[in-house]
């Protein structure tokens, strides 16, 4: 089976694939008896399987033409995956300690091959839902942020270098404009994709609507965001991003990572923690106020 051109990829065309690529065959021994393959893409863009085998594993990641929550109604490039690829690389090389390793790139099948983070580890999301305390996580992210960000800036590269590796990251304006329309623009309007608990919170919805001296400040920081190309950043550092055991921290899928303001992962992760703080009323419960979790949340701040 050929694949000179793109396709989305099942399990059994996964399985060939694997074939012709020794890149990854060679992970798993090139042994295909009780290989298992497990589809587990719960995001919003992409298929990711996990493939197991007796000798090794490893995680494959194919992006889709479009956005994968939605459909083919909203299109979406292909080369997000290049920039993926290239920062998983780039970043992977800064902080080895918390990026997985890239095992194999097809620009063409718009596929990345990684290390399987293997269980325990889980989502963050999913660990502070549960309550679970991560007493490594501050010093980690910490670790990841300083290390990437200050290293791919100025304060560390050449004006050369550093404007060659902007340009080239320009090329991620598709993912770019997607932040923009979302994190920076349809909060604050009438929008086709905005949710909120209706009737409940139809007046919070209005008042931030009407808010012209907040749509102003983040008019602002909008203005950051696309002019300020400080640094290669993650570009959607939130908790689902970034995957955990209480003695290890790996960040996954900087597919929107572009050249950027350097506090933007920082203030992603920082109010991501935020949010869950104030989250943990609703998953307190009988014996367990979350009294303690919570400043456990609020000492991660602080240290990160």
């Amino acid at each position: 089976m050929a694949f000179s051109e793109f396709r989305p990829l099942d399990e059994n065309s996964l399985i060939e694939y694997i074939k012709a690529t020794p890149s990854l065959s060679s992970k798993i021994g090139h042994n295909y008896d009780g290989l298992k393959i497990k589809e587990v893409g719960d995001g919003n863009l992409n298929f990711v399987y996990i493939i197991v085998g007796p000798s090794g594993s490893f995680v494959i990641k194919q992006a889709l033409p479009y956005m994968r929550c939605i459909g083919e109604s909203w299109p979406m490039t292909k080369e997000r995956a290049y920039f993926e690829a290239v920062a998983l690389k780039q970043h992977g090389g800064l902080c080895p300690e918390h990026v997985p390793e890239v095992y194999h790139f097809d620009r063409t099948m718009s596929l990345i091959g990684m290390r399987y983070l293997e269980p325990p580890h889980i989502i963050l999301r999913k660990g502070l839902i549960a309550g679970i305390e991560y007493p490594l996580l501050a010093e980690h992210m910490s670790e990841y942020m300083a290390k990437t960000i200050f290293c791919t800036s100025l304060l560390y590269r050449s004006t050369t270098e550093h404007k060659r590796a902007v340009v080239e990251f320009c090329g991620n304006v598709e993912l770019c404009r997607l932040t923009e329309q979302v994190v920076f623009s349809d909060p604050y309007k009438v929008s086709e994709y905005n949710h909120w608990t209706s009737p409940y919170l139809d007046r919070d919805a209005e008042t931030i609507r009407e808010d012209y001296l907040l749509k102003i400040e983040v008019a602002e920081l909008k203005s950051k965001f696309c002019e300020r190309a400080q640094a290669l950043i993650h570009g959607y550092l939130h908790t689902s991003s970034v995957m955990v055991t209480p003695d290890s921290t790996q960040v996954i899928d900087p597919e929107f990572a572009f050249y950027g303001p350097m506090g933007f992962d920082i203030g992603a992760f920082i109010g991501n923690l935020i949010l869950a703080f104030f989250a943990q009323d609703g998953h307190a419960g009988q014996g367990n106020d979350r009294k303690s979790y919570k400043e456990w949340i609020l000492k991660t701040i602080e240290d990160t």
